[in-house]
């Protein structure tokens, strides 16, 4: 599947603007941000725009499905950004043998006290790297859904919360079909982002391997420090969701999302869910560049990273060899940007 794809020859998306004085304070945030930004630059060469996207998800508190070749660094980056902030950290390497238990966890009888005690799985941490998510069957997608939704854990009647913040950075190879399983539309879903990574720029390749030089082949990720604490983390996400947003570019949200229930050419439209990620993204967007108000562009821009992995085309069209970014994009371009 053709996705938004982000290569070195892309700008960053941090820009330079010149705006009115903010509303809400966001200094802080750019400050952190920027840190967080240089602590994983200091291993990865390239990719501005995946480290701002996934800072993006980290701000709108949601899940990012990354899809790319082996070796672009799609589970080294999601590694690296957790090193950035003072919070646990857990990798579940999905294969297809493993079962719910192996990522939820389990009851265990204690021979102490004669009951049965739960002993949490791994994903109980603030960030959860899933490396080839979809190698696992469908009954271990399953219990992620409510993970993923609702961020707490149900076993035996019995519900446990996952301490906040809680996000998961699965990774999946788009060529490689045997041994995989397609993920379920409900958890497609669940992601705020599904990225597609590409490969770098001649120039950039060439600084990674000048970089890797000098390291005499050690890029050590002990160097990368944590910048960022959950509370901190916490604060931000309160003043991103403070971002003003006027009424007509809500309008614009939503007619966009319902634009694709009504394309001859989609089988399936973007749910709700998408119409709010949208709106939380572009918030997340503009406190980025440390603006407190979203723009069209804005809007523009996060739609298809959110909206994309959430439809169906219809037979036809994949007959065609249409993609469902293609789709999107033209959704999109249909819709009247407010003035």
């Amino acid at each position: 599947m053709e996705t938004p794809e982000l290569n070195s020859e892309n700008e960053n998306l941090v820009t330079e603007t010149t705006t009115p004085v903010n509303r809400l304070d966001l200094s802080g945030l750019k400050t952190s941000t920027d840190k967080v930004r240089d602590e994983i630059s200091k291993i990865i060469v390239g990719q501005h725009q995946l480290i701002d996207m996934l800072i993006v998800g980290l701000l709108s508190d949601g899940h990012v499905l990354l899809e790319g070749l082996p070796g672009v660094a799609k589970t080294l980056t999601a590694k690296l950004l957790a090193k950035t902030l003072n919070i646990k950290f857990s990798r579940i390497q999905f294969t297809p043998d493993l079962m719910p238990s192996d990522v939820i966890g389990t009851s265990i009888f204690n021979l102490k006290n004669s009951e049965f005690q739960f002993k949490p799985g791994p994903i109980f941490a603030n960030v959860v790297l899933i490396d080839e998510i979809n190698r696992a069957p469908a009954k271990t997608q399953a219990a992620l859904f409510e993970c993923m939704q609702e961020k707490q854990v149900t076993i035996d009647g019995v519900t446990h919360l996952l301490a906040p913040p809680f996000i998961v950075l699965a990774t999946q190879n788009p060529i490689e079909q045997e041994g995989t399983y397609r993920l379920p539309e409900a958890q497609l879903d669940r992601f705020l982002f599904k990225i597609n990574i590409g490969y770098p720029s001649l120039a950039e390749e060439t600084n990674l391997l000048k970089k890797y030089h000098l390291a005499l082949g050690n890029f050590d990720p002990a160097t990368v420090e944590a910048v960022l604490s959950a509370d901190k983390l916490a604060e931000y996400r309160k003043l991103v969701q403070q971002i003003n947003v006027e009424d007509k570019l809500i309008d614009y949200i939503a007619k966009i999302v319902h634009q694709t229930r009504n394309n001859k050419s989609l089988y399936l439209g973007a749910s709700p869910r998408a119409t709010l990620y949208t709106l939380t993204a572009a918030k997340a967007f503009a406190a980025l560049q440390a603006r407190d108000f979203i723009t069209p562009d804005d809007i523009k821009f996060v739609a298809p990273y959110v909206l994309h992995h959430r439809v169906i085309l219809t037979p036809e069209k994949e007959m065609e060899g249409t993609s469902p970014i293609e789709i999107v994009r033209q959704v999109i371009e249909t819709v009247e940007v407010p003035r």
